[in-house]
């Protein structure tokens, strides 16, 4: 199974083991309001935005799984509301965004990362990056610096040795998971509330919130919402060698949040950070993937003093 989580979230009753996916209404993720914007290649872009218009902005990025949204950001957006701008965009594919059929790719993807920081934010920003669309984060970063004013992922892709399927290969398993029945019945099987718990439990020290699994459930049951993940699943959406074609090329404060993790590993991680001076990171421990929720307290205070750094030697 390719990396980044496959599955993270909160949701409605339906039954655990029925296969047939029904719509189901979609309720707001983060209790924020809600608005959205288009870009050149999407009609629909959503986000929640809510805290004080003073300091520099803060932009949470969910992770791209079988059904992420804006509510894998929840405990950094409700403790930074409180004193400064939070903005949490759900990338094309997921949440109340365009989810129609069409082409998936790293590009769409910071592209419209960029075209929100600077049609939306209009302010240099602190972002927060989780897993893969750290990948995106940083092909976005590299492509407009000036709308960044730090970047911090958390667990991202990108540092484990084993390769992930690229060029032909995925393309092939692309054509494969988008066979009409074959590729129904797949996302069925990964979206049933057990398979939800399943993955999402790997991913999580002790029992996964219940309200991560609710929402999981229910926003893989809107329609298109199997558009985007198939491309994530063929490994489309994976750089290949995105330290040397992304990361290494970023010379922006980055902070790396991570500890193990049952879908991507960290080898390459340190020696990296050892021979990269704008890079930093933080070891926090015991998490498996998901710090913001396991350890919401360690993950705020790692962020906030990689913040405090930036600003004292400025």
């Amino acid at each position: 199974m390719p990396s980044s989580r496959l599955i993270n979230d909160r949701a409605f009753h339906h039954s655990d083991t029925r296969p047939i996916h029904r719509k189901v209404e979609l309720p707001p993720a983060l209790d924020a309001p809600r608005e959205h914007f288009a870009t050149a290649h999407l009609k629909k872009v959503a986000y929640y935005v809510a805290g004080p218009e003073m300091g520099t902005p803060l932009v949470l990025l969910h992770s791209i799984n079988a059904a992420p949204s804006a509510f894998e950001m929840k405990p950094l957006f409700d403790h930074y509301r409180v004193n400064r701008r939070v903005y949490v965009p759900e990338l094309p594919g997921f949440g109340f965004s365009d989810r129609s059929k069409r082409t998936y790719s790293p590009e769409l993807f910071a592209n419209a990362i960029n075209v929100f920081l600077s049609t939306i934010v209009k302010e240099t920003a602190d972002i927060v990056a989780f897993s893969l669309t750290s990948e995106f984060a940083a092909r976005a970063a590299l492509a407009a610096p000036e709308r960044f004013r730090s970047l911090a992922l958390l667990s991202p892709t990108g540092f484990n040795k084993r390769r992930l399927p690229s060029g032909i290969t995925s393309q092939i398993l692309h054509r494969i998971f988008t066979l009409p029945l074959f590729g129904q019945a797949l996302y069925n099987l990964v979206t049933v509330r057990p398979s939800i718990r399943y993955f999402l439990k790997r991913s999580y020290v002790g029992e996964p919130p219940k309200e991560l699994v609710d929402y999981a459930y229910v926003t893989s049951h809107q329609p298109g919402a199997k558009n985007a993940p198939f491309y994530f699943l063929s490994g489309q959406l994976f750089t290949p060698n995105a330290i040397q074609t992304l990361y290494a090329k970023l010379s922006l404060p980055v902070l790396a949040i991570y500890d193990r993790d049952a879908n991507v590993s960290f080898e390459l991680l340190p020696n990296f950070i050892r021979t990269h001076e704008n890079w930093h990171s933080a070891r926090i421990e015991p998490t498996l993937g998901i710090p913001q929720w396991e350890r919401p307290q360690e993950t705020i205070a790692a962020l906030n003093a990689f913040w405090r750094d930036i600003t004292e030697k400025r």
